[in-house]
């Protein structure tokens, strides 16, 4: 069959196998079709998840501001991370990390949401500035981890949120080392090794929260 023929008897619109081979899934539309109703869902799902990072948000703040000053160091004890832990695991990264992006941008345009009832990118530029970044990055890192599992096991919540804890010190340290021209032995002794026990109660709330949450919320709809 000619070139012409072939155009002529084919199927107008349609793709053959030959014609489709290679082509990526999601690129290939055939028979693909998206329902006003699936639609809708979705639209739905996306204010939900849009609504929840507000409220992860709002969270994010009266654990930042209900705080135990130390001493001797500027970082003071909170429990934002328990926010942020919670944020990560039933959010996922996307959505888990947008809230904490909102909570970051709310302080940074001057709203006294951060520790200490403190706001502005004075804050940020700050010793604990850091740290406050670090949550944006510890819930995307715990929502990445977790994923979308409906019951995801205690070892795995427990790895997520140790990791998302660990991208948080790590930002929070170096720019802490660098803000205030400290050393990194210094810097462990100001702003980790003190809150490691609290570290490790937030952590164990967190993953009783979580499952509990998850459970719950699978009985209605999905995180």
């Amino acid at each position: 069959m000619t070139k012409e023929a072939w155009r002529l008897n084919a199927p107008h619109g349609k793709k053959t196998a030959k014609q489709t081979k290679g082509i990526p899934d999601f690129m290939d539309t055939r028979n693909k079709t998206i329902t006003p109703g699936a639609r809708a869902a979705a639209s739905r799902n996306r204010l939900y998840s849009l609504i929840l990072c507000a409220l992860f948000a709002a969270l994010t703040i009266v654990g930042s501001i209900i705080q135990i000053p130390l001493p001797f160091t500027v970082v003071p004890i909170n429990l934002a991370l328990l926010s942020v832990y919670l944020a990560g695991g039933l959010l996922g990264a996307k959505y888990g990390c947008l809230s904490q992006a909102i909570y970051i941008l709310l302080g940074a345009v001057g709203l006294p949401v951060f520790s200490g009832f403190q706001g502005g990118l004075g804050t940020l530029a700050g010793p604990t500035g850091g740290y406050i970044i670090g949550y944006a990055a510890a819930a995307f890192v715990v929502g990445a981890i977790v994923g979308a599992v409906k019951t995801p096991p205690v070892w795995k919540l427990i790895g997520a949120l140790l990791a998302g804890l660990i991208a948080c010190y790590t930002l929070g340290t170096a720019w802490f080392m660098i803000s205030a021209k400290t050393t990194f032995a210094a810097a462990l002794f100001l702003c980790v090794i003190p809150f490691l026990v609290g570290d490790a109660l937030k952590i164990t709330a967190a993953v009783f929260l979580i499952k509990v949450l998850k459970r719950t919320a699978s009985h209605f709809r999905a995180f």
